[in-house]
């Protein structure tokens, strides 16, 4: 065996086990956990407080929203036989004083409101 196919072999081991490593990790590490698939109330909490920073800074909420939020509550509730997540932000101040947004148990937007219906 010369000198080069040994290490030609060598170096075709360890980039298999390299290879290996490497997907065996991924397989683990990437199975999602627990929740894999299920839409979390904290990743509803997150989204919504992204749509309501957007809501107020293309003018649909006025800027006294930012400034008087007062209360934050997330729940869960059926409509029509289909769960839903509901995030509203009520402020301190103002008419009207909250607004609902809305997410199908998947995460999808499912619309919002000032009524929270």
């Amino acid at each position: 065996m010369t000198a080069f196919s040994w290490n030609l072999k060598f170096y075709l081991i360890w980039t298999l086990i390299l290879i290996l490593t490497f997907w065996s990790a991924t397989t683990v590490l990437g199975h999602g956990g627990k929740h894999a698939g299920q839409f979390t109330r904290l990743q509803a909490l997150q989204k919504a407080t992204k749509m309501y920073d957007q809501l107020i800074d293309k003018g649909k909420l006025d800027s006294k929203w930012e400034t008087s939020l007062e209360n934050v509550t997330i729940a869960n509730r059926k409509v029509d036989g289909k769960d839903e997540i509901v995030v509203s932000f009520e402020r301190s101040q103002g008419d009207p004083k909250s607004v609902f947004i809305f997410f199908s148990a998947d995460g999808k937007y499912a619309g919002s409101n000032f009524t929270g219906e």
